[in-house]
């Protein structure tokens, strides 16, 4: 799976648990941390925990297994890492507050599909 089928596939899985506001920006040429960060919304803690699960369901049934997963204990914010692909679920003030939308401007968004 190529690290673009997989911000992919991650955004089909938000979008199936009704994450909100979904991006996938394409950052290869501003930095090595990964490839694709995918962004989404979601409305409560229940449900960023749900998008989550989506995530790592999917992918897994994928082949592809999170390296890691952080922030799921602070309720506002999680970060599944896939290594070339990063997805960040906030709610809509953390959302607000780390702005990643405008810190990766210069990075390309793909339609999500």
């Amino acid at each position: 799976m190529t690290p673009k089928e997989m911000a992919q596939a991650a955004a089909k899985a938000l979008d199936s648990k009704k994450g909100v506001d979904i991006k996938v920006i394409e950052v290869t040429e501003q930095t090595t941390l990964a490839d694709y960060f995918v962004i989404c919304t979601g409305s409560s803690n229940t449900q960023i925990n749900a998008l989550c699960d989506a995530v790592e369901k999917d992918l897994e049934a994928q082949g592809e297994k999170a390296l890691h997963r952080e922030g799921h204990r602070g309720g506002t914010w999680v970060l599944l890492d896939y290594g070339c692909v990063v997805v960040h679920v906030f709610n809509n003030e953390a959302r607000e507050f780390y702005a990643l939308e405008r810190l990766w401007q210069d990075g390309k968004e793909l339609e999500v599909l």
